[in-house]
């Protein structure tokens, strides 16, 4: 299996990717695109079948745009993508500790959904379909999909969030085709691009804004209260998320930690437990704006800027003033490390980097790196929080030992 979810086969000597395929099975296939160094395939008829496929729990399973790895059992599919991320640091030229994996139910998972017009969109296309139940999704959002006619539901492009953990349990916003939502005063959360909150406030200079507060959830997380706007990113898979929080947070402590591209402060919220101060960076100030609400209370610095700027305007600084950061945790986009921000954790060495990744090749990118400046790669997981899909994330320990 491949990065993506289709498997590599061979006919007639050439390589061929074949999406719904099972690693050791015999294939009879057909040609949908053919390059110069490999063709792409429609499974015909399977001859031998591999003793983990299944039969799939969704009857539009192939047709939404959503799962690819339901025709395999469980058990395998983490395999699988634990093989896939393996495979991938491997080919980047370093060899990873055993994979260890961090996961939940494989249904009945999924909080947070967008909708078009009512509908899922199939794979590759936008051809919208119906659906009254996901096997996927939390018990909340098939309440709403049983009990609301499709005549009924919002039109445009809706994001909704569910769950038995959430405040309200179920929220949804239409994003696509509706006015503007209405925002609060921006006093509040304004600013430059720096706040310090805690035994004294001072320097408020990040600008953000909050929405309506009939898009705002308010989620409980491991006991700790985390609000986030229902159309911005936040996990889907709350089970898996507490856990994962759980390991990135092990052995952790002292005077300060950096929480670099930290969004909503999700981390940052655990982190204030452990450390005296925590620095939060994030570009994008309306998620910044909620890190505020839910950081309240403690030692914090906030910085809404880019990783970029944050390294060449304010790092030293702010090392000079309180001392090098303890430990670095670090959740960037699917891009990776923005190029400043990896030069300046490899030249300046915090003693220990926790870095989560939503794509295996640009981790494994930033960890070479950061392996050639001298860290060690301690512990590799694999973060499953998708399951009955190819998606891959992961969370690295490095250390730094002079």
């Amino acid at each position: 299996m491949t990065f993506g979810g289709a498997c590599l086969g061979k006919a007639d000597g050439k390589a061929v990717f074949i999406p719904y395929a099972v690693p050791g099975e015999t294939l009879s296939v057909d040609v949908t695109e053919e390059k110069r160094d490999y063709n792409t395939a429609r499974i015909v008829e399977i001859l031998t079948p591999s003793p983990h496929r299944v039969q799939p729990i969704c009857p539009l399973y192939g047709t939404c745009g959503g799962c690819n790895m339901m025709h395999i059992d469980d058990a395998y599919q983490q395999e699988l993508r634990a093989g896939v991320l393996k495979d991938t640091f491997e080919r980047a030229g370093i060899v990873p500790p055993q994979i260890q994996i961090i996961a939940g139910s494989a249904s009945g998972y999924r909080s947070r959904f967008q909708f078009h017009n009512g509908s899922l969109q199939a794979r590759r296309s936008n051809t919208e379909f119906p659906l009254t139940y996901c096997p996927v999704a939390v018990k909340e959002i098939n309440d709403w999909l049983a009990s609301v006619p499709q005549s009924a539901r919002p039109s445009g492009r809706v994001h909704v969030f569910g769950g038995s953990f959430a405040e309200p349990n179920f929220v949804i916003a239409e994003a696509a085709g509706m006015a503007e939502p209405v925002m609060q005063p921006r006093s509040a959360v304004r600013g430059k691009g720096r706040r310090t909150v805690g035994k004294k406030a001072t320097n408020r200079h990040f600008a953000g804004t909050l929405p309506d507060p009939a898009f705002i959830v308010q989620a409980r997380i491991l006991n700790k209260t985390v609000k986030f706007d229902v159309r911005g990113f936040f996990q889907s898979n709350i089970p898996v998320l507490e856990k994962a929080i759980e390991t990135l947070c092990e052995d952790l402590s002292g005077r300060s930690v950096l929480d670099m591209y930290a969004g909503a402060g999700t981390f940052s919220v655990f982190l204030a437990d452990k450390f005296e101060r925590v620095t939060m960076v994030e570009h994008n100030r309306d998620a910044l704006a909620f890190a505020e609400i839910n950081m309240a209370g403690t030692v914090h610095e906030s910085y809404g800027i880019s990783g970029e700027k944050w390294t060449a305007e304010h790092a030293e600084t702010i090392i000079r003033s309180n001392g090098s950061f303890d430990a670095v945790v670090i959740d960037p986009p699917r891009s990776g490390m923005e190029t400043a921000v990896c030069k300046w954790l490899c030249e300046n060495h915090p003693r220990i980097i926790r870095s989560v990744s939503c794509d295996p090749a640009t981790h494994a990118r930033d960890i070479v790196r950061l392996v050639q400046a001298g860290y060690t790669l301690e512990r590799l997981y694999l973060l499953d929080f998708y399951p009955q899909t190819s998606h891959i994330e992961s969370l690295a320990f490095l250390s730094y030992h002079a």
